[in-house]
């Protein structure tokens, strides 16, 4: 580490709360798929902001929207319309082929709004008890940090000393359908999936698993949220992980990527006889659904409408997996690889390093990866990155993990 970087680092960690523990690199500009630090060193984003960056740094449609939005309003609260309001509800809803939006800001905002409007929609619509409402979510999930969402984590890093813990939730093991027609009872008002698990390491169900939690929720006049916040709008070469198996759940969950990378946009995005169990003063966000946020994510839909980054992501997910695939047969670094799209999770053998240590190498050699869970790295690179960048990153890659340290 360089003594103007320390220096960087020693300053931002005097007064924020180390609730995180970055990589040593301190950005200062970046454009596409590269960011360059405050020495002039670039390098290579194979992390997106978890997926947040899909469409690249400083993408030139999303920057001309944000200005022209500035100039003109950039808040009014949700006490007043605005004049993009009706379109991004409107074109939003299209996109997910349903009929209702409910914006908010960030995604953990996002699940909160997920888990009430299922209880709400329990006890009006299903009839459930008072107080009786159940929601049923998979074990390694990863929904968001406030109260309420730990609650339900089985990530002893995330949930430890926030206790009390909000009931109402059963943990069953994600993939197995068994254990989930199990958990169903008259009073699960709903099913929080992920249909791809992030922070778990980019896990991909069983095929046929999500047509199954689909039938039994059905079946059981049971809520099927589907939490798209990492996996949704383009990442796995769709606009989002529940169609690779055909499935459409009552609600996505919706964020990161909604935003470009511009501003926080988060929404839930079902039908009336769900969201219309919501009335005036029952919930509400002072900056979901501004001007601002929904002139961005208005250029955001437009680039999916096009259906250019799902095929890129398909296209350069291709890329991606058969070099990573090529790494796991020629050696013994590599564990397991998972993934879908442009996204992945590798699992590296310990003796070769700890994921955090195969980042830190990896940032020496100008790629920037976040690890998880020990010995596993993600990656998830934007999806405007080229070949010829995505192929340089990989070789990275290679190298580091070409012989023990």
């Amino acid at each position: 580490m360089t003594p103007a970087t320390a220096g960087a680092v020693s300053a931002a960690q005097a007064h924020s709360a180390h609730n995180y523990h970055p990589l040593p690199v301190v950005v200062a500009e970046a454009e596409g798929a590269w960011m360059t630090d405050i020495e002039g060193r670039r390098y290579l984003d194979m992390l997106a902001g978890y997926s947040a960056l899909n469409f690249g740094h400083g993408n030139r449609r999303l920057i001309e929207a944000a200005k022209a939005q500035l100039d003109r309003v950039t808040l009014t609260s949700r006490a007043f319309y605005h004049d993009r309001f009706a379109d991004f509800c409107t074109r939003l809803a299209a996109l997910c082929g349903m009929e209702a939006v409910l914006p908010m800001n960030t995604g953990a905002e996002a699940v909160e709004t997920a888990v009430k409007t299922a209880r709400k929609w329990g006890y009006r619509v299903k009839g459930v008890p008072e107080g009786m409402a159940k929601i049923v979510v998979a074990g390694n999930n990863f929904h968001g940090r406030t109260t309420t969402i730990v609650s339900f984590s089985t990530d002893h890093e995330a949930r430890a000393d926030y206790g009390p813990y909000t009931p109402g939730f059963d943990i069953v093991p994600y993939g197995d359908l068994t254990s989930l027609r199990e958990a169903l009872t008259d009073n699960t008002v709903a099913v929080l999936l992920e249909p791809v698990q992030g922070e778990a390491g980019v896990i991909v169900p069983p095929e046929g698993y999500l047509p199954g939690v689909r039938e039994l929720t059905r079946e059981r006049g049971v809520l099927f949220i589907a939490d798209e916040i990492q996996s949704g709008l383009g990442r796995t070469g769709r606009t989002f992980a529940c169609e690779h198996e055909g499935v459409v759940p009552d609600m996505y969950v919706l964020g990161k990527a909604l935003g470009g990378g511009v501003v926080p946009v988060s929404a839930v995005v079902s039908s009336w006889p769900v969201l219309g169990v919501f009335r005036p003063g029952e919930h509400g966000s002072t900056f979901g659904g501004n001007p601002l946020a929904c002139a961005v994510a208005l250029e955001v839909i437009g680039l999916l409408e096009s259906g250019e980054f799902q095929r890129r992501a398909t296209e350069l997910g291709h890329r991606l997996h058969h070099a990573l695939g090529l790494l796991a047969e020629e050696g013994d670094a590599v564990r397991a690889v998972r993934g879908r799209g442009l996204w992945a999770g590798v699992d590296v053998d310990p003796s070769y390093g700890t994921g955090r240590e195969i980042s830190e190498r990896l940032m020496e050699r100008g790629v920037l990866v976040k690890d998880t869970h020990s010995s596993t790295i993600r990656l998830a690179p934007p999806l405007v990155i080229s070949e010829e960048d995505l192929d340089w990153g990989l070789a990275r890659l290679r190298e580091v993990l070409s012989r023990r340290p």
